[in-house]
């Protein structure tokens, strides 16, 4: 039939019937025919509008030209005074809150006596109806008219159509981000149910059906564009928070400090929480990943970063112990790549473990789970149970740079330090002092590190194990040795565990081509510092400007350095996540 009916049984079709030996008709009968139209839609084609779409609205397909909707996990606060989360209600609190849901429509043409007689029924699957609310737009255009009618408890959904109306719209938010027990999918069907004189039971007749796909959380590497810097303001570090107050001005970014009744004496807010943001076509937005660390910041991301257009989500351990593994200097992203002709456009999530060591620290099940099931930034676990504090931010950074990969990477190196030192010792400065410029620390000098064979050893210690995850590195990352650079620094061992023996200058903040690092307090060698000398030669011939930042008595000798007192919030990328491959 090529056209909707005006009437109940406008069309006719005259069916014959015949005996095997042909001759006239031994039977005729009329058979009546109504066609309507009933079709349930969203942003199948990831345009930002809803369109009407007849196929392929079960599939959700990735790649630039895969189709399949996309919904936002509704995790931000957009009404100051509500205590929590917009998806922790069933209601619609503003026209806000409205904008991160998406739009859904049921479209139903054809005879009002048909929908009279029979029923349509919006309806989810108990295993969805847990992943998203629905909200029915009904009467005015006013938050408070929109119904919550699915989600939850509620699976189906009675549409009461009314006459001559042609389209219901529907709102839907996500209630939870992909996870190991949850792929991101979800489905929404509408039915047209036959509603029998008789007492009997309800029979469908047809079935729409639309598949929604969660948006994923998205890491952002140092390479996107700083936004805002935060740090936290502590009893005893005015001179580390004007100095990084001072680069985010020279970077064009946002501050925010973080006061002391805020943080409660807590200065790691890099440990704390890691930004990242979720997308759909019609909406993006920030959203901050609250670690189970669980100091004292505890409830900075969560009371202060939780608002409008700013969401939050968290995992807790399920019957595991925190480790320090578990805070997020130990979580970062690689820039985008491309590995073996695989292209990884929004870059690979690193993380560290015990591995190859058996036993040992691991982050915990929960949270790498959770970053596993986001498919689009897919983890890579490095070794990192032989440092104290066990993070990956300790021996690794990125920075952005010319060339094949637009960007280095930045590996802690004992073996660069002692080539350098070496180098310095045979052109005459053997004698020039490490911390000679802090007084209340005792100095050493060029020649009694490299006569040092106790330290000599713990750094060739230190240097395979950075080695392995240099190979680890290069193989998941698709680098060459040029796309490397080795940052001189040393580290000390007790008790079988590693932390800097000067302040660790990879452990850097990276705003755009502004470098904070930490101020080594290294041999003077003509009146300069030798370590940031190398330092500065190696980077700043790729565009880059490097600032040295004191930290060593508010961060370094609590073994921490500039980057685990800071964090950076970054723009987006430009690549949309659902058209990649994963």
């Amino acid at each position: 039939m090529k056209a909707l009916s005006d009437a109940v049984n406008d069309n006719k079709v005259r069916i014959s019937y015949y005996g095997q030996d042909g001759g006239p008709p031994m039977h005729r009968a009329m058979l009546c025919l109504t066609c309507v139209d009933i079709s349930l839609d969203a942003d199948t084609t990831r345009s930002g509008a809803v369109k009407r779409k007849t196929a392929d609205k079960r599939e959700w397909t990735w790649g630039p030209d895969g189709e399949g909707a996309i919904l936002l996990v509704n995790c931000d606060r957009d009404d100051p005074k509500s205590s929590d989360m917009d998806n922790m209600d069933f209601c619609v609190r503003s026209y806000a809150d409205l904008r991160d849901m998406s739009c859904m429509i049921l479209r139903t043409q054809g005879p009002d006596a048909i929908f009279d007689d029979h029923k349509l029924v919006l309806h989810v699957s108990v295993s969805d109806a847990d992943k998203v609310g629905v909200f029915h737009a009904r009467g005015d255009d006013v938050p408070h008219q929109y119904e919550h009618v699915l989600g939850s408890d509620e699976l189906s959904y009675i549409v009461d159509r009314s006459s001559g109306q042609e389209e219901d719209t529907f709102y839907v938010e996500g209630l939870a981000f992909p996870d190991a027990d949850f792929s991101g999918l979800v489905s929404f069907h509408v039915t047209l149910l036959d509603v029998p004189v008789e007492n009997l039971p309800e029979t469908p007749i047809f079935t729409d059906t639309v598949v929604f796909h969660m948006a994923p959380w998205i890491m952002t590497p140092n390479t996107q564009r700083p936004l805002e810097v935060f740090v936290c303001s502590v009893s005893d570090n005015a001179d580390f928070v004007e100095a990084v107050s001072e680069l985010a001005r020279k970077a064009h970014c946002k501050l925010t400090i973080c006061p002391e009744a805020e943080n409660r004496n807590d200065r790691w807010i890099q440990d704390e929480m890691e930004f990242g943001y979720v997308q759909a076509p019609h909406k993006t937005f920030p959203v901050v990943f609250d670690s189970p660390r669980d100091g004292k910041l505890q409830d900075f991301p969560f009371k202060s970063i939780l608002g409008p257009d700013f969401g939050y989500v968290t995992r807790e351990p399920y019957n595991e112990t925190v480790s320090s593994l578990d805070s997020f200097g130990n979580l970062e992203v690689s820039p985008p790549v491309t590995v073996k002709g695989k292209e990884y456009p929004l870059g690979r999530i690193l993380i560290g473990s015990s591995f190859p060591r058996v036993g040992g620290r691991r982050m915990t099940k929960a949270v790498r789970d959770f970053l596993c099931a986001q498919k689009v930034q897919p983890p890579i676990e490095l070794y990192v149970d032989w440092l104290c504090v066990g993070h990956v931010d300790e021996f690794l950074n990125f920075v952005p740079a010319p060339g094949r990969q637009g960007f280095r990477l930045l590996l802690a190196s004992p073996g660069a330090c002692y080539r350098l030192f070496r180098e310095k010792q045979e052109e005459g400065y053997g004698e020039a002092r490490l911390f000679e410029e802090l007084e209340t620390v005792t100095t050493t000098t060029i020649d009694e590190i490299l006569a040092n064979e106790t330290l000599r050893r713990e750094n060739d210690y230190v240097q395979s194990c950075i080695d392995w995850n240099r190979d680890i590195l290069k193989q998941e990352l698709g680098l060459s040795e040029k796309d490397i650079i080795d940052l001189p620094q040393l580290f000390t061992v007790i008790d079988k565990e590693a932390s800097a023996f000067f302040p660790d200058m990879v452990n850097m903040i990276v705003l755009g081509k502004h470098l904070g690092i930490p101020k080594p307090f290294g041999p003077m060698v003509d009146g300069r510092c030798c370590l940031e000398e190398n330092v500065r030669s190696l980077l700043e011939p790729l565009g880059l400007t490097c600032t040295f930042i004191n930290d060593f008595f508010t961060y370094h000798t609590l073994l921490g350095e500039v980057h685990c007192g800071t964090n950076v919030r970054r723009k987006p990328f430009s690549f949309k996540w659902w058209n990649m491959i994963p």
